[in-house]
């Protein structure tokens, strides 16, 4: 499964870890604080992504590590995305 979020406003972002609601990715773009993002995770079934952003900073590679907390996620798309990610979502 591809761990890999297609944003609606432009660029990608990978997916680092999903704990809880709590969420970090490896975005192409910057999200300020309090922002509200949506994307589409790039798999088969092409599950919904709406995140509200906590911060951003660049790093050394020229991405962006995001974090935020996962919106309206059922259980099922929480355990996808921690799927995806190649962690436990717990």
């Amino acid at each position: 499964m591809s761990g890999r979020v297609r944003w609606a406003r432009g660029g990608e972002a990978r997916i680092e870890s999903v704990v809880g609601d709590g969420i970090v990715l490896r975005s192409t773009v910057p999200w300020p604080p309090g922002s509200r993002v949506e994307g589409t995770l790039e798999d088969a079934s092409l599950v919904e992504v709406r995140v509200k952003v906590h911060g951003s900073r660049r790093g050394a590679d020229g991405d962006f590590e995001v974090h935020g907390r996962l919106l309206d996620a059922s259980r099922e798309v929480r355990e996808r995305l921690a799927l995806a990610a190649g962690t436990d979502g717990s």
